[in-house]
């Protein structure tokens, strides 16, 4: 019953192959360890339709974990771990052409949620050959904000967000999913000593 669940996202603007999809196929293929049962999902890049699949994953599947990976396109050849995910200013128009009524995910929601995986611990606890892994408090008002707080909301701080690069030359799909296993396997460590 206790699995973590994975989401990456779909196609938007320039990226028709969005690097945290296929970052998410990668490790679902290599897998977390034999006793550990991974499930994904891929996410469309619209804040509606993205915030009903995670409070779907909450309600029906109420995983031990959901992380959640997404692009950061501005991100040269670096892993974010996101600390937290806030609740207003989603201007940014998704991939539909909306953002939400009143650019706030939930009406009565705080103005922030920490995530309960302390991203600074787990920063200083791994590393990746090849790629810089940094951590931050800002996830950026879009979709993966968005979503980030929504499953933040849902999950009781439960949640992790992972900001992957484009894929390019040196960062291919097979490397990120190497290094999300990393970082996967290094969360729910923390997990098992919190629940301890």
């Amino acid at each position: 019953k206790h699995f973590p669940f994975l989401s990456g996202f779909g196609p938007f603007r320039q990226y028709l192959v969005n690097s945290s999809w296929e970052a998410v196929k990668e490790l679902s293929k290599r897998g977390l360890g034999k006793n550990i049962d991974l499930r994904i999902m891929q996410l469309p890049v619209v804040y509606q339709k993205a915030k009903e699949q995670v409070f779907k994953i909450w309600t029906t599947l109420q995983p031990l974990l959901t992380v959640h990976v997404g692009l950061a396109s501005s991100a040269k050849a670096l892993i974010i771990l996101e600390q937290c995910g806030k609740n207003k200013g989603y201007q940014e128009r998704d991939a539909c052409g909306f953002h939400p009524e009143g650019a706030c995910c939930m009406v009565d929601g705080p103005e922030k949620i920490e995530s309960a995986i302390n991203m600074k611990t787990l920063w200083k606890n791994i590393s990746v050959e090849g790629i810089d892994i940094t951590f931050s408090r800002d996830a950026g008002r879009y979709i993966c904000d968005y979503t980030y707080y929504t499953s933040l909301y849902y999950g009781n701080g439960r949640a992790a967000f992972i900001h992957v690069p484009p894929l390019s030359k040196s960062v291919t799909a097979d490397f990120l999913g190497k290094a999300l296993q990393t970082i996967i396997l290094e969360m729910l460590k923390q997990c098992a000593e919190e629940s301890k």
